[in-house]
This record gives C-alpha cells, structure tokens and sequence, in this order.
C-alpha cells in the first residue's frame, strides 16, 4: 500500500504506519501512541487525556471527537481509518503504535519487572513471551476484563484496554488458549454482584394497533441477530450497541412484542463485551429518545 503523503513524515519516520497496517490486516485494532504511552489527543477535551481515556460523548455511540482520542475505544482495523487525513496529525505525534488486545481475541499479562517475570513462569502456563522494556508481555489467545495490579508488578491488559506494540519481532513461543489460572487474577477479590438490566416498558402502538410480526420466530430471530452483532463486534463497542439497539427498537419498539426477558438478553451481550450496566442503560435510553418512544 502506497503511504499517503500527509502521514508520510509521521513521528516514527514512517515505520509506525507500517506497523500499524500491518497489525491491522491481521484482524488486530490498532491506534497512535503519543510520549508516555497516551493515546493522541485530537481534540481540545481530550489533549494531553483531558478526557481520562474516555471517550467524549453526546450520546451513547456518538463521539464528538473528529479523530483518535480515547484509547482502546479508538482502535481500528480499517486501513482507509489508519491511512485517513483524519489521523494524519495523530501519527505525527505518535512515539508508538499501540493495539487492542481485546478487540483481537486476545489476553496479554503485562510483567514489569524481573520477580513479576519469575512468579509468572513458576505459575502460568507457557505461551507466547515478548520482552518489554522492563519485563516480558505473555500473550494468550482470549478475551476476558482486563485489571490493574493484580499483583505487585502484574497488569492484565484485554477488553476496554490497550498495549504497546513491541514488534517488530514475532516474540518466543506458540500462542496458547487463556488459562484459568489468568482469569482468576482479575477476581481476587469477591465481584460485586452486577445489577440486572433495568426494565424497559415498551408501548404499544398508539390506538391499539396489532403487532405486524406473522409470527413469534421473526422476534426471535431478530433479537438472536442483535446479539450476534453485538458478540461480533471487534472494534468500536460503543457504537455497535447503540446501533444495535436502535435496530432493535425501530422494527419491534412500537408494538408492545419487547419483554424484558428480550432487553436482559441484549444487555447480557453488550455487558459480555466490556459495556457497564449504566452504559446499556444509556444507551438503550437514548435509542428510545431518538425514536420518539
């Protein structure tokens, strides 16, 4: 792919591009790094992350921001996004390419230091090693929360965060399954138990009017292809949901065929990709307001 010329003098020299697409034609969602491992600010709320790796929202799944700026949230890909005038400045600032581990199916436990390396090698199952600047990246194919200190100089980096690209080699070893050994560090301590899907309460057509539907199994059917979309999402979370539930309302809101049983299973979907409660209720409830329902 020829590089356009607005990248072309980007603040790795070019190479960060490269990395970048060639992350991205491997099914792994990438972004711009500035100094310090932050994402690149494109906007006055989130420069020099104004916004605390959030994204700057109107509503659910509508980003005000015009370009990168809110982390693993941002990470991508699409080439044309990657190569586009709209990241232009943000791989001119960039000091490193960063991916979303999460976004690829994977699990990768950030060792900083030598006792961290040590205990993982005395504990976890081999896998795919990378060395760090300070310790070692052990990449698992996997996707599960990510969590921060789970132990002195241990961080578990997979859905809703990010992790420097440290190519350009391959690193040691075969990928190998997520044990469950790794899930268990982000539960070490009981989980508080998460609330149920608030329940929504449809109406019905105004006058009375009769469902439209022939039958129960194109409701089914269609709450099954809502929640495959959203299962699917490998990129851009937030705006899947939203969609998705605005898909959902537009052909069944108005006729009174929704339960809550039908919204619980959504949520369980969107909440299964690294959504909160309060962020499917958000967006549920701004889909319902753009329809007028």
């Amino acid at each position: 792919m020829t590089q356009p010329t607005h990248i072309r003098r980007d603040g790795l020299g070019g190479n960060g591009l490269k990395s970048a697409l060639s992350l991205a034609a491997t099914g792994v969602p990438v972004l711009p790094l500035r100094a310090g491992k932050l994402p690149v600010g494109n906007c006055q709320a989130c420069a020099q992350n104004g916004c605390g790796g959030r994204p700057n929202m109107r509503s659910a799944g509508e980003c005000r921001c015009p370009a990168p700026c809110h982390g693993w949230a941002a990470a991508t890909i699409d080439p044309d996004v990657i190569t586009s005038r709209a990241w232009a400045r943000a791989w001119r600032e960039a000091a490193a390419v960063a991916y979303h581990p999460g976004g690829a199916g994977l699990t990768v436990v950030d060792l900083d230091h030598a006792e961290a390396v040590a205990w993982a090698r005395a504990t976890l199952p081999a896998t795919r090693t990378v060395p760090s600047t300070r310790g070692e990246h052990w990449i698992y194919r996997g996707a599960m929360p990510s969590a921060n200190a789970v132990r002195d100089g241990v961080d578990v980096k997979s859905r809703m965060s990010y992790v420097r690209w440290l190519g350009p080699g391959p690193g040691a070893g075969a990928i190998t399954a997520l044990p469950d050994t790794v899930r268990a560090l982000a539960m070490r301590e009981p989980a508080p138990s998460r609330p149920a899907p608030q329940a929504v309460t449809v109406s019905a057509l105004a006058g009375g009017g009769q469902c439209p539907h022939r039958t129960p199994a194109y409701l089914e059917r269609g709450i099954a292809m809502a929640e495959q979309c959203i299962t699917e999402a490998r990129e851009r979370v937030h705006a899947t949901v939203y969609r998705t539930f605005l898909a959902v309302l537009s052909a069944h809101g108005r006729c009174g065929c929704l339960t809550d049983g039908h919204v619980a299973r959504l949520f369980t979907a969107a909440q299964a990709k690294g959504e909160s409660p309060r962020h499917c209720t958000d967006a549920w409830t701004n889909a319902r307001t753009k329809l007028g329902l």
